[in-house]
């Protein structure tokens, strides 16, 4: 992870960090005490061999001597006992920081991660999936903190413990210090061995579990579409195909893991073995004293499980390191910018494409479109489908940007305006309606920045959805299903026009918006927004000539191109594309009332 994003993710947490690595510090000074006491006892108080060493002469001075503690043998044993309870108790202040630190590091990193998602361009939206974001920004984060809490502070520990340890074992036998510390140097070369294993296998699970999370999410929002054509057999099959692949790459990391593992517990009892068998000979030769032999023992023991799990916290660093990279990609990623001059006012005037082409990666969407549309009045928009009448409003709200041209308003370039000053002067209403998990009032509202029930219900109104609204139980207190599931795809479509309407837009965009309404409330609908709208611009998209009819001016869309522009009656009067599709939905109108 880039240093600039350590930084931020570790502010506010180092005054954490700092008291639990010195709290840890002193839990190694009193942990390596005890086994001195147990030493100097065995060997200068009940024994009496001489005291060899700094540490042996300072606790016998401490002790008032070796006779006075020899009379008094119960002031070893305090001391024992006080170095216990001091290292319990330094233990726990440096897990309760850790606790601490880790929970506010994992805090900001999630509102660093969510805040960097927001800004980040609609189109890196549309290049990675749902679930794989999803599960980057929980999945990843938790196995970070995971580590932090758990393994870092133990990495840290171990080796404190260790230096400390290769001081003292030194110092008082070099023989045996050699045989303990020899085998460390051959565990931390097999954990490096595995550590690049352990890290590709774990991407590869981590990768999976991201296609499933993709799959649940796809399964859950997509499920009418699912039971309504009777695909519930086939995309379970799917899931199963993709979950037994997930399986198949943790089963793989967890033979990895326990042979590491396996590796690591018969290093360390070797290890152990080792020191007794040395220590026994040297004892047996008069080279090395019962106290200092308990003293070896009482360490190895005690490092033993530091230094086993020494190698589980190196693959858990390989875990750890794969979600830093994975949320990498995310934060690494650039974010939407604006210019340094960019205006945040002077939105208004007539709207100007000038020669406006726009690739999706290879392929050519819109090409060479010029068109004005005078402030107030409305355009009408007809086209085959994929013709690029969606990504045309995308381009004007800088969704996308354009590959060629320019796009004016007011004779402004609208990339001299703030992205959200753009945004917030330009309403749009897709036709696949995005409802939240609130209150249908609270989804009216949410763009505004006041509102009261009288507003919300004029707008409503205008939407042609307040009789609707009025005769759920709770109104407009009514909660929204996720998604809007809850409500027929005509009610999600005019409760998004409602919306829109709350923000008083100058330019407003209807995408279709009116697909999921009948002929009679479409006609109803837009009468009520040639009330309301009168001095916004306003762009209608659709499929039904009796929608754009009344258009100032329509033009038509095929495979990107302009292919026909002007009014109502000029497009009729022409005989082209529009006129084609006017005499065929004409003739199936005709059709349905001749049924009835």
């Amino acid at each position: 992870m880039k240093s600039k994003n350590v930084i931020k993710l570790l502010k506010g947490t180092m005054k954490y960090f700092v008291p639990a690595l010195f709290c840890t510090l002193f839990y190694t000074l009193f942990k390596f005490l005890i086994p001195q006491i147990v030493g100097v006892t065995v060997d200068n108080v009940i024994g009496t061999l001489p005291a060899e060493g700094r540490i042996a002469q300072l606790l016998l001075d401490l002790g008032g001597g070796r006779q006075n503690l020899r009379d008094n043998l119960i002031f070893c044993a305090i001391a024992i006992g006080i170095c216990a309870l001091a290292e319990g108790v330094c233990n726990y202040f440096s897990r309760i920081n850790v606790t601490r630190g880790t929970e506010k590091f994992t805090m900001v990193l999630r509102n660093i991660l969510l805040a960097h998602i927001e800004s980040l361009p609609f189109s890196w939206h549309t290049k990675n999936s749902t679930g794989d974001i999803i599960q980057r920004s929980t999945a990843d984060v938790m196995t970070l903190r995971n580590f932090i809490s758990s393994q870092l502070i133990e990495v840290i520990k171990t080796l404190i413990l260790l230096t400390v340890a290769l001081v003292i074992m030194f110092s008082m036998n070099t023989k045996l210090a050699l045989v303990f510390f020899v085998t460390v140097p051959l565990i931390v070369i097999y954990s490096l061995l595995f550590h690049t294993r352990i890290s590709r296998q774990f991407r590869s699970a981590d990768e999976a579990e991201g296609e499933l999370l993709t799959q649940v999410q796809e399964n859950l929002s997509g499920m009418r579409v699912v039971r309504a054509f009777g695909r519930e057999r086939h995309e379970l099959d799917k899931f199963n195909s993709t979950s037994d692949k997930y399986v198949k790459n943790w089963v793989d990391l967890g033979y990895t893991l326990g042979f590491f593992w396996g590796i690591g517990d018969l290093a360390t009892c070797i290890q152990l073995m080792s020191v007794i068998c040395a220590g026994a000979f040297f004892a047996a030769k008069g080279e090395l004293s019962l106290g200092t032999l308990l003293i070896f023992i009482s360490y190895t023991q005690s490092l033993a499980g530091p230094v086993r799990s020494l190698g589980k916290s190196l693959s858990e660093l390989s875990k750890a390191g794969v979600s830093a990279e994975r949320i990498e990609e995310i934060l690494s990623s650039p974010p939407e910018k604006d210019e340094d001059d960019a205006l945040n006012e002077g939105f208004g005037g007539d709207i100007v494409f000038d020669n406006v082409s726009f690739s999706y990666g290879e392929n050519e969407v819109l090409s060479h479109l010029s068109f004005t549309v005078a402030e107030g009045s409305t355009l009408g928009i007809l086209g085959t489908t994929g013709s690029g009448k969606s990504s045309l409003t995308y381009l004007l709200n800088r969704l996308y940007e354009p590959s060629e041209g320019q796009i004016r308003i007011g004779g402004k370039d609208i990339r001299s305006f703030k992205k959200s000053y753009l945004r917030r002067n330009i309403g749009l209403v897709l036709q696949d309606s995005f409802l939240f998990s609130k209150t249908i009032a609270e989804n009216i509202a949410i763009a505004a920045e006041e509102a009261d029930i009288d507003k919300i219900r004029s707008c409503a109104h205008v939407a042609s959805v307040d009789s609707d609204i009025s005769t759920f139980p709770d109104a407009y207190d009514t909660m929204v299903g996720e998604r809007g599931v809850t409500l027929s795809g005509g009610q999600r479509q005019r409760i998004a026009i409602a919306r829109t309407l709350m923000q008083h837009c100058p330019v407003m965009i209807f995408d279709d918006s009116l697909s999921a309404v009948d002929m009679e409330t479409d006609a109803r609908i837009r009468e009520s927004l040639r009330q309301n709208t009168k001095n916004a611009t306003v762009f209608l998209i659709s499929h039904r000539i009796n929608t754009l009819m009344d258009a100032d001016k329509i033009i038509v869309l095929d495979e990107g191109r302009i292919v026909e522009e002007g009014t109502h009656r000029d497009l009729i009067a022409k005989g082209g594309l529009y006129s084609r599709v006017c005499e065929i939905q004409s003739m199936s109108a005709k059709e349905v009332d001749a049924d009835e």
